[in-house]
Formats: C-alpha cells, structure tokens, sequence
C-alpha cells in the first residue's frame, strides 16, 4: 500500500514542566517535520511544552485547564481524529496513553506508547492489560525497560527499543568557551570541574553528588561541582546543600538554555542516578566531549562503557563517586582518551536514529514501506 500524503499523526503529552520526556517530544517532531510529516501536539494549556510548541510553529490541541482527567480534552481530539483523519496517535506519558486510547476507539488509528520510566506498578497485570489493549506498539527508550515490559507480561512482539536521541554538535567547545564559562561560574580555570544536568530529584542522585563533595573537600579540594537545572528555595534550604554552595565546593548554575555553553567549562560529567531509563543527558555530554561516571542502574549501562567512554559505579554511594572523581581527574591522558571515545559512542544516539526508527515503526503499524518517502516519489 503506497500513501497518498505524509503521515498525520498527534503526540500527546500531559506533563507540565519541559523535561526529558517533553525535549524529547519536540526533538521528534522536529525531526519528522523536516520529513514532510503532518503533526499536531496535545497537551495541557499550561504546560511549558504547549507554550514552546506554539512558538516552534507546531500546531497545537490545548488540553483545558480544570479538566477533570482531561476528558473535555479527550473528546477534542477524538473529534481531530475524525475530522482530520489522524492515523498515528503517539503518547509520550501514561495519562497522554489514556487519552489516546479512549479517543481513538472505534476507529482505524494506530496508536503508540513511550515508556521512559522504570517503576513497576503494585500490580504486573496492570502493565499487561495497559500496553496489550491500549495500543498497537510500545517504545522502550532501553533494553533496561524492555526487560521490565516483558517480565509483566507485555507481548514481545510490540516491544520496540528505541533509545532517546540527542543532538550532536558540530564541534567541540574550545578553550574560549571553556575559560568565557568558568569566569561566568566564578572560577579562573585551574580547578577540575564536575558537572550535572537536571532538576534536582531523589531519582536523580544531586545528594549523593552533595555528600561526595563532602568528601573531596579534603582529599582532593580543587574538585568543583557544577549543578544545572532548576533549584527550588527547599533546595537551598537544605543544610547539606546549602553548606556546599556557601563553602564554593558547588556551584549552582541554574536552567540551562544552551547547553553547549553549560558543557564547555567541565572536565567530567556525573549521573549519580538510583533509577534511569536511559539517560539522555550523559549522552549529550559524551556527544560534547566528556566521559561521565554513572551507576550501574537502569539503562545507563547501555551508554557508557567501563573503561572506554566512563566509568560505571555502584549506587547509593558517595564514596565510589568521589574516587571515580579522583581517578579520572589523576590522569589526564587517559580523559583525553576518553573523551574522544565518549563523542563516537554518543553518535549512535543521534537525534536522526531515532527519528528515523520512529518513523519506520510508525509505517510498519500501518502497512506503508520502510521508506514511504520514497513510496510518495514514485
């Protein structure tokens, strides 16, 4: 079956922060515009994601606000769907699942769930009866979270693993960049830096970074952590952190616009994490250059290899990070090493890749070839 038109598809999102899962969003529909593709985003009126879609020229169902479990929502796009003759409905979260279910019943739409994250449900079964009669296929953003699928019950043939993709930079931050970033941080450049990227979350490890500063602070005292992302005012009330950025041991940069400028005055990356079902932003720091430390969680042991592009630590310990710290910053030569491999590695993660795999699971639910661009050509 040859199509007609480009593919008309809606991704749905509930969140209402701009995080992984959202940039994600984006960076696919992105992706798939520049192939041609028809898209509309779902999600809350006032999400960030619904403002940066709109300025990004996408066009956009705003779910309404007071909504209650989006159902006013939900029978607006089930009358797109209808009107506009939609044909994939892509969910980015759980609730967005829902949504996609109920508004697509009854009709010939493909329907497609992304699972990023790792935790179970009280119940196995709920797993099951979710992704096998919800719908048609199931992205796994690791092998990590496959198996977690599959040991629920979830058929294997609608498991697709798909990673998360990054944009790779041209090139590598220089010594300017390096040197214009580090007197931003406050810091005149000899110091060894350490970084992270992400809203601070118990998911995410900040405190063990915290606590293996602790640690440096007399071992290895020219070691500077550098947080990015969004710190609240509990945050800073917290005595460990707080401490911390008061002794100059760390450093909180903010929300990251550019984060090439962000990478650009470290010399190591940190993913401290107790959970991850991947970890886009190691890869987006290998892809600048950087070997990372990551605990042997999730699917983080998909992208960094021991020994070649970073280390693998165990987790829940300030102790294992803070020597991996020391290690790394002890032999320049092999970081340099590293750091090469660390960029080679991140480009198989790229945005393209994932795109492109995207797309091709979105024909085959519907029947069209793996290239139906070229199927539109002919």
């Amino acid at each position: 079956m040859k199509p007609s038109a480009p593919l008309r598809i809606a991704h749905i999102d509930t969140g209402l922060t701009l995080r992984g899962g959202q940039r994600q969003l984006l960076l696919l529909a992105r992706g798939l515009r520049v192939h041609g593709h028809e898209q509309r985003i779902v999600c809350p009126e006032a999400s960030e994601l619904c403002a940066r879609a709109r300025t990004e020229g996408f066009s956009v169902l705003a779910l309404p606000q007071g909504d209650f479990r989006h159902l006013r929502g939900t029978w607006q796009l089930r009358r797109r769907v209808l009107q506009d003759n939609l044909i994939v409905l892509h969910a980015h979260d759980g609730a967005g699942q829902t949504i996609s279910w109920l508004a697509s019943l009854g009709t010939g739409v493909r329907r497609v769930a992304s699972r990023r994250v790792t935790y179970l449900p009280r119940r196995r079964i709920d797993y099951r009866l979710k992704y096998k009669y919800t719908c048609h296929a199931v992205i796994a953003v690791s092998q990590f979270i496959g198996e977690i699928l599959r040991s629920t019950g979830v058929p294997d043939e609608m498991i697709n693993v798909i990673p998360d993709g990054i944009e790779i930079p041209e090139h590598l931050p220089d010594a300017a960049a390096r040197l214009a970033t580090r007197a931003k941080w406050g810091l005149i450049g000899r110091e060894f830096v350490v970084g992270h990227l992400g809203n601070i979350s118990p998911e995410k490890g900040q405190d063990i970074a915290v606590r293996a500063s602790e640690i440096l602070a007399t071992q290895f005292p020219e070691a500077k952590l550098v947080l990015g992302g969004s710190v609240t005012a509990d945050d800073l009330g917290r005595s460990t952190l707080a401490a911390a950025v008061s002794s100059g041991r760390i450093i909180l940069a903010g929300y990251q616009e550019n984060p090439f400028e962000f990478f650009s005055g470290l010399d190591l990356y940190i993913m401290p994490s107790r959970s991850e079902g991947l970890g886009s932003s190691a890869l987006l720091a290998m892809a600048h250059g950087l070997p990372v430390i990551a605990t042997k969680v999730g699917g983080l042991p998909e992208i960094v290899e021991e020994g070649k592009t970073g280390w693998l630590i165990a987790p829940e310990s300030p102790k294992a990070l803070a020597n991996a710290i020391a290690a790394a910053a002890a032999d320049p030569a092999r970081l340099r090493e590293m750091s090469i491999k660390a960029r080679e590695r991140a480009k198989q993660f790229s945005a393209q890749a994932m795109v492109e795999r995207t797309e091709a699971l979105y024909n085959r639910l519907i029947g069209f070839p793996a290239d139906h661009r070229a199927a539109i050509a002919d």
